[in-house]
């Protein structure tokens, strides 16, 4: 029979890394649902099993737990194989700590390799998402002075011009200053505060879903696969549907003209995003059957000024990556010939959070 955890262990419940708790004979005494979903069991399967029915001829495991307890002190294997009584195979760096809190005497923390590296790889995308940022912030305002100061003078020289055949060039410069106050303004647009409220998400992809239409060919096909289930979020609703439809755009640009895109909503559940763990969250997925992103700007995809496309800004991912940070979420992309799919993690519970300690 399983015995009762401690109250001082309630926290486990809500880390994002797996842990198993072991009495002194080794058996599982607690599994938190960390540990639950990384090894594809739940606590009820494995309670009160022995730790090696658990893991099952992993050596280094058991090593670890011997020299923790032969030592008093944490012992940490990093980066091996293991492998469930369920035969789920995965990579992992455990942590075994001992304890003194009947009846547990052994704490183990896995992390899973892969998940690591995840998590690594968020920080790095947001200090280089914040440093692109705040350098395009001040590029945009360097250059807008000047540029309202050219058009200025060419409207003036339009006027003195002797001959009208003369005007188109003076036409060059006011439009083409013109195009680059558009771009300059599109830079500014992330720094504008968000206007958090309630919002369905299928609302947004629905609104996306018919600009796409009116802009597209007839070629291009536009799936919906919504789970409707889904409750609203919190969100700056302009926002997001400018963070889809750039998103979008891109795919449809990609296709040249003919091609399917797929909007689809899963809810993930008990996802970490930037170290913090969320119960559940809103998974958004733009899937398109283009010919995939180069290989060679794929790891850069969503640094600004990188394009793909001949003629294109390179700031549409961009501004994506930062309305979607702007809500606590993330954004991901996976490519090859035939299917991209940009992947959109919303945390509700922040959300909701942010949106109450705003309005009191």
């Amino acid at each position: 029979m399983v015995q009762t955890i401690p109250s001082s262990f309630a926290g486990l419940e809500h880390l994002a890394t797996a842990v198993i708790l072991l009495d002194r004979e080794r058996h599982v005494v607690y599994t938190n649902p960390g540990a639950e979903i990384l090894f594809a069991l739940s606590a009820r399967q494995i309670e009160g099993l022995e730790l090696s029915q658990v893991f099952p001829g992993c050596e280094i495991l058991h090593s670890a737990v011997d020299n923790a307890i032969q030592h008093n002190s944490p012992f940490r294997e990093h980066e091996f194989p293991i492998t469930t009584l369920r035969q789920h195979s995965l990579a992992v760096t455990c942590a075994v700590t001992p304890v003194d809190l009947k009846p547990a005497c052994l704490v183990l923390e896995f992390q899973q390799m892969d998940q690591q590296l995840r998590i690594a790889r968020e920080e790095r995308m947001l200090i280089q998402q914040q440093a692109n940022a705040e350098l395009l912030r001040n590029l945009a305002h360097e250059i807008r002075n000047p540029l309202g100061g050219l058009r200025g003078a060419a409207q003036l020289l339009e006027h003195e011009l002797p001959q009208p055949s003369l005007r188109e060039y003076t036409q060059v410069i006011i439009k083409e200053a013109d195009r680059l106050q558009t771009l300059m303004d599109r830079l500014l647009v992330p720094h504008r505060v968000p206007r958090y409220e309630p919002t369905n998400i299928h609302e947004v992809l629905e609104r996306v879903r018919s600009l796409l239409l009116a802009e597209s060919p007839q070629s291009i096909v536009v799936r919906r696969d919504y789970d409707t289930s889904l409750p609203e979020l919190i969100g700056d609703r302009e926002k997001l549907i400018q963070a889809v439809l750039n998103i979008a755009r891109n795919a449809v640009q990609a296709m040249q003209g003919t091609g399917q895109i797929t909007l689809r909503t899963r809810a993930e559940r008990q996802v970490t995003l930037a170290k913090k763990r969320y119960r559940v969250a809103i998974k958004l997925q733009i899937v398109d059957s283009g010919p995939g992103i180069p290989e060679d700007i794929r790891d850069r995809i969503f640094y600004p000024l990188v394009s793909g496309r001949e003629g294109g800004s390179g700031l549409g991912l961009t501004l994506a990556q930062t309305f979607v940070t702007q809500h606590h979420g993330m954004i991901e992309c996976e490519s090859q010939p035939g299917r991209t799919t940009f992947t959109i993690l919303l945390p509700i519970e922040s959300s909701v959070r942010k949106h109450v300690a705003a309005r009191q």
